[in-house]
């Protein structure tokens, strides 16, 4: 089976999604991102990636308001990311009921501190979000493509302890035009004890089935559920319900 993870992206403390992470191309899909959290809970889904895109721009956490009334007000576990810098971040996160924290930026440009998370809060609490353009590795929301290979990136905090990545293809991020099949069997291939989540590009069930099929253990999606491109209904054939 594969786990789904909803996404929504906050700028403002609104539901939004940009498309190839252009601040310039925002879509704003609801005023109050508790409700979108419901009605994700109601339809049993279990775990949301919530973005703070205002956070990633800041440089700080910024809506961290909105994340604890997502933990508050629902019972999903919430994985927390944008712009996570410093340990007084983390504790913010955490203390708002933040399940995970995803770090991206940070495991490039600082990697003491990320790795000092690891210790701190243990690998089950960190995840590393990858976000790759031609197979390096992209930092500060997008803009600027670093030297870093992909595999050896990734390969390195696995022997840290990591296993959980997120690896966003960012040419398909938002662009509804399918996910990154090939980089993502190519990464299971190198490493095929972690706990990849595939994220950018979902743009209909069958993408989500391709993955499946290719073994990818969870998937992130969002603008396509906002577009009604995929119904929480169809989504319903992955969902395990505890009865």
């Amino acid at each position: 089976m594969i786990e789904i993870i909803p996404a929504i992206d906050l700028i403002d403390g609104k539901c939004v999604r940009l498309a190839q992470g252009d601040y310039a191309q925002k879509i704003i899909y609801n005023e109050n991102p508790l409700e979108v959290a419901k009605m994700f809970a109601d339809a049993g889904i279990r775990r949301l990636h919530l973005v703070d895109l205002d956070g990633a721009k800041a440089h700080h956490i910024v809506n961290h308001q909105v994340l604890e009334r997502i933990t508050s007000g629902t019972n999903l576990i919430v994985d927390f990311g944008g712009g996570l810098k410093s340990d007084d971040d983390l504790r913010i996160a955490f203390e708002c009921g933040a399940s995970m924290v995803t770090g991206g930026s940070i495991a490039v440009k600082n990697p003491e501190v990320f790795l000092s998370w690891i210790d701190k809060y243990g690998a089950d609490k960190i995840i590393l979000g990858a976000d790759v353009k031609n197979e390096k590795i992209a930092v500060g929301g997008w803009l600027e493509t670093t030297e870093l290979e992909l595999l050896p990136f990734i390969k390195n905090y696995i022997s840290k302890g990591i296993d959980k990545i997120i690896c966003t293809d960012i040419s398909k991020d938002g662009m509804l035009q399918g996910v990154a099949l090939e980089l993502y069997k190519k990464m299971l291939l190198a490493e095929p004890s972690m706990y990849l989540i595939a994220s950018g590009g979902v743009s209909s069930i069958q993408d989500i089935e391709q993955l499946l099929e290719a073994g990818i253990p969870a998937v992130i999606t969002g603008k396509a559920i906002y577009e009604g491109r995929i119904t929480l209904k169809e989504l319903d054939q992955f969902i395990i319900h505890n009865s």
